[in-house]
């Protein structure tokens, strides 16, 4: 028998309309703790409005059910920092005061690295990334939040990008709801899978991803009535 209390997150019949739009509809999914959830679908499905309404910054009917305490880490998709004229130091230092910025550091692999003084604006896609996962997870939480983790990394980075996401999970029991495109690193580094396409079309083992079929029923038309 399941014990409820094993559930980090609970999303039930969840439907979100903007502007007289339906965005998101049907969507029914429970994420235990410690797992990694990989968020997936063609671009316009609602992966983003997923996250945003999870954080409650959007209207939506349905249920959101979040474990008692929890604590939400977040790194959005795109921040532009060129014109940010503060260091990583600086910057992460904003979190709150007394923050362990060297353990955050260490957590992403950029401790030897020298750029705790370097500003933001000079760091490459990778540092950048790994400096926002620092941000997100200086205050400790319990499940963290990311939108596309390699985004503006080079093709040679991506990887390293998940398997360090992967020992950060390990080491600190964190639950991760990840969004992606990539399916090898979809079935090489996460757990469970939400294929989003307007409405839920798979929720499920993570492996299935290199399934054809599944691939197909992803990211083909969309198969959710608007009505």
């Amino acid at each position: 028998m399941e014990d409820s209390s094993d559930y980090l997150l609970k999303v039930s019949n969840l439907k979100v309309e903007l502007q007289n739009q339906i965005i998101l509809e049907k969507v029914n999914f429970k994420i235990k703790r410690g797992t990694t959830l990989a968020i997936v679908g063609p671009n316009g499905a609602g992966k983003t409005v997923l996250f945003k309404t999870l954080l409650n910054l959007l209207p939506y009917t349905g249920k959101i059910e979040w474990a008692k305490k929890i604590k939400i880490g977040y790194v959005p998709q795109n921040i532009s920092v060129k014109d940010i004229p503060i260091s990583v130091k600086e910057f992460l230092s904003y979190s709150r005061n007394g923050a362990d910025i060297e353990g955050a550091l260490n957590a992403v692999r950029l401790n030897n690295a020298g750029i705790a003084n370097q500003s933001l604006g000079v760091l490459s896609g990778g540092q950048l990334r790994r400096v926002l996962i620092a941000w997100a997870i200086i205050d400790k939480p319990n499940v963290l939040l990311f939108d596309e983790p390699t985004v503006g990394v080079d093709v040679g980075g991506e990887e390293s990008i998940f398997v360090m996401l992967n020992e950060l999970k390990k080491k600190t029991d964190i639950t991760m709801l990840l969004i992606t495109h990539d399916i090898h690193l979809v079935k090489e580094y996460t757990d469970e899978l939400l294929g989003l396409n307007k409405c839920m079309t798979f929720f499920g083992d993570s492996q299935r991803i290199a399934e054809p079929l599944l691939q197909q029923k992803i990211y083909g038309e969309i198969v959710c009535s608007n009505t």
